[in-house]
């Protein structure tokens, strides 16, 4: 997983289509670039269905967002969401867009709707004509993302028109993340709420937080506080690290829960825990601290599966993360972990598997732990690529016939921090060279032999921070690479189309200027001149 692994028009229809992976121009170097699409046919994740229709609406300074009773009690929700609408709105168009209670009238029009068709739990249908714009859905997490596509249909900057149609839309599956390492490379709240920002608002549903490893311990446990305080103290290269506390990452997940993102905090265990055992000579099988690790390779540390303490430690440390953490999933590693022998590894992750359950979370773990016994209900991320060993594909093949879903994050395709080519500056290699169409051209669905598509419950792109040290460095490898991953975890398989994602990819590019995202202009894609 590391060094070692480490068509729209007047009327949308989506038909299907290949995936092959396939190169596109290089605008700047060779023919002009495509012919401007039409608003519908900018949208990114490409929708289910989307209808041009009549004329639009005026989006200007008299515009009111107007927010309906919610079915259920959850009027407040959607009030709440609303005025988060409203706000991001606000900046880009320079208008004041007051939110008032009440559906009835002009302007944008929240609404939901529990018996509303074709949306499910996360989709939504947005109707805009002369009156306004009408977002409705069945919960308030399908109306935020309502509210997101009418982002990607207001101007990027002032008042303008909203093109008159209808969407209708839903994910295709359940669990579309991105992962951040802040162990390597330690990041701050404030620059990984940016992110959430700006996953979110490409449907992204799903953070999952890579908290430790062996250079760094980055979130404060009471039970163990030299964790954070001496294990967090350092980083890749020797740098100062840091680590947040608890009020930190609660102000964080409620950050994203407000977005419908879901925070799924990892610790990674058994190995990849250099940090935990320089902090404490104890977790060592010979009692003796390690110095604190500042280099990039992997597989050499281990918890001492023999001591019972170690179990203590286990148990102290994912109990009060689970009750930082209100999502469903805790994610306990399991990968590389070379330096403990196969049958201590099993016995280990049966006990620490059996901590996650005893305190009311689903066990996630990287797709080594098909190679022992993963509990009932337990979710495998597979990182694997083109040149993972068949019987390790098999192996996860098998835990997902016997029940277990599976997060898809191959590294040759979604790992955010592999070099786009030889001329990428940060990042790795190891998985090979990742440009943007490769990373977009392959389907979830009927990516693995064996695996049927009911069997995955989504697709997280992970940017691992070996060689990642800075936000714009994050950016330019996160950006765009990460939207190819947000369109294969909610468009339908139809959808998935390079050309014609390549010029829905190059008609978000103003947005993210606009939004200063230091994106990389991959040659790939038909930029705009």
């Amino acid at each position: 997983m590391r060094v070692l692994r480490r068509a729209l028009g007047t009327l949308l229809v989506l038909g299907a289509v290949s995936c092959t992976a396939a190169r596109g121009d290089d605008a700047s170097a060779g023919d002009d670039p495509p012919a401007a699409l039409a608003p519908f046919e900018q949208l990114l994740p490409a929708p289910v269905s989307a209808r041009a229709s009549g004329p639009g609406y005026s989006f200007g300074p008299g515009t009111v967002v107007r927010t309906g009773p919610g079915t259920g009690g959850k009027g407040e929700e959607v009030r709440r969401v609303g005025e988060l609408l409203a706000e991001q709105l606000r900046g880009p168009s320079g208008l004041p867009l007051p939110v008032v209670e009440g559906a009835r009238g002009d302007g944008i029009r929240l609404r939901i709707d529990a018996a509303a068709e074709g949306v499910g739990e996360e989709g939504y249908r947005l109707t805009s004509g002369p009156s306004g714009v009408d977002l409705v859905a069945r919960t308030p997490a399908g109306l935020f993302r309502a509210g997101q596509t009418l982002r990607q249909l207001v101007p990027v900057a002032g008042p303008g028109t909203v093109p008159g149609g209808t969407v209708t839309d839903r994910p295709r599956f359940a669990y579309r993340g991105a992962m951040v390492d802040i162990a390597r490379h330690f990041f701050t709240v404030d620059q990984v709420k940016r992110y959430v920002d700006q996953l979110a608002q490409y449907k992204i549903n799903t953070l999952h937080l890579h908290l430790t490893d062996d250079q760094g311990w980055r979130l404060a446990i009471d039970s163990w506080p030299r964790l954070a305080q001496y294990g967090g103290a350092g980083e890749v290269g020797g740098g100062p690290g840091g680590h947040w506390t608890k009020d930190e990452y609660r102000e964080l997940v409620a950050y994203a829960g407000e977005r419908y993102v879901d925070v799924v905090p990892e610790i990674d265990m058994p190995g990849h825990t250099n940090a935990a055992l320089a902090s404490y000579a104890e977790l060592n099988c010979d009692g003796k601290a390690p110095p604190r690790y500042t280099g990039i390779k992997v597989g050499f540390s281990s918890l001492c599966v023999a001591k019972e303490r170690t179990y203590e430690f286990v148990d102290e440390v994912l109990g009060e993360l689970a009750e930082l953490t209100p999502g469903r999933y805790l994610h306990i590693g399991g990968d590389e972990a070379h330096a403990t022998p196969a049958a201590d590894y099993a016995a280990f992750m049966d006990r620490a598997q059996e901590v996650v359950g005893r305190h009311g979370k689903t066990v996630v773990a990287w797709h080594q732990l098909a190679s022992a016994r993963p509990a009932a209900g337990a979710v495998l991320q597979y990182w694997g690529h083109d040149k993972t060993a068949a019987a390790d594909r098999s192996a996860v093949a098998a835990a997902a016939e016997a029940g277990h879903p599976l997060i898809l994050s191959p590294a040759d395709r979604v790992y955010l921090d592999m070099k786009y080519g030889a001329a990428t500056k940060p990042g790795l290699s190891w998985a090979g060279y990742v440009p943007v169409a490769r990373s977009y051209s392959w389907n979830p669905g009927a990516y693995l032999a064996g695996v049927p598509e009911s069997a995955v419950l989504g697709v997280e792109a992970p940017l691992w921070t070996e060689n990642v040290a800075t936000r714009g460095e994050w950016e330019l490898m996160a950006f765009p690479r990460v939207l190819g991953l947000a369109e294969l975890g909610w468009s339908p398989a139809a959808a998935l189309d390079w050309t014609a994602y390549g010029r829905r990819l190059a008609a978000q590019a103003p947005r993210l200027d606009a939004q200063g995202i230091g994106y990389f202009r991959a040659p790939d894609v038909p930029w705009a001149r």
